[in-house]
């Protein structure tokens, strides 16, 4: 019941996640593409259009990330996680992995918070259409705490054996999972 839950939590995530993502891009290129014609074409220059490509930039950019935590499809290093033979040692790995990411993405949540902190208690703005400069940093919070809520989630699937092998496993060791 719960797992069904999650699952459909999960979903609707991804729908949110992949349509924030559609319609920031559409709007960066759409922006960028109308900055491009208004100024070599038509020899305008207009103000405040580069601050509205930084923030949907800014969004689409930590929105990515987001997808790709989610998905499992982040940076990694694999060279130890391949050469491990043992399963055991190889869970082990990964929960230590998954650990040492929670943390690191738990600090993450505490710096952007005391960014956004200090952006409200000290409004400042963008100088040519006064945009708040909390807006952009708000999508700075929201992916460290959705990149979080996707490490505490691995780091707990990885405890109870969920998914207790990595991605990319030992090409010799292969015929021993199955």
């Amino acid at each position: 019941m719960i797992v069904r839950f999650f699952i459909g939590l999960d979903l609707k995530v991804s729908w949110l996640l992949n349509a924030i993502a559609l319609i920031s891009s559409l709007a960066l290129v759409g922006l960028m593409l109308f900055l491009v014609v208004a100024r070599y074409i038509f020899g305008w220059s207009i103000i405040g259009l580069l601050e509205l490509i930084m923030l949907f930039g800014m969004w689409l950019y930590m929105v990515g990330s987001l997808i790709a935590s989610r998905k499992r499809e982040h940076l990694v290093v694999d060279f130890l996680q391949t050469s491990i033979r043992d399963r055991q040692i190889r869970r082990m790995h990964q929960c230590f992995i998954s650990l040492v990411t929670l943390v690191i993405t738990g600090f993450f949540v505490y710096l952007s918070y005391r960014m956004l902190a200090w952006g409200l208690r000290r409004p400042q703005h963008t100088p040519g259409l006064s945009i708040p400069l909390w807006i952009p940093q708000s999508a700075i919070m929201f992916a460290s705490v959705g990149c979080s809520l996707y490490a505490l989630r691995d780091f707990i699937q990885c405890v109870i054996g969920y998914h207790p092998e990595p991605v990319i496993i030992a090409e010799s060791n292969q015929q021993d999972i199955r």
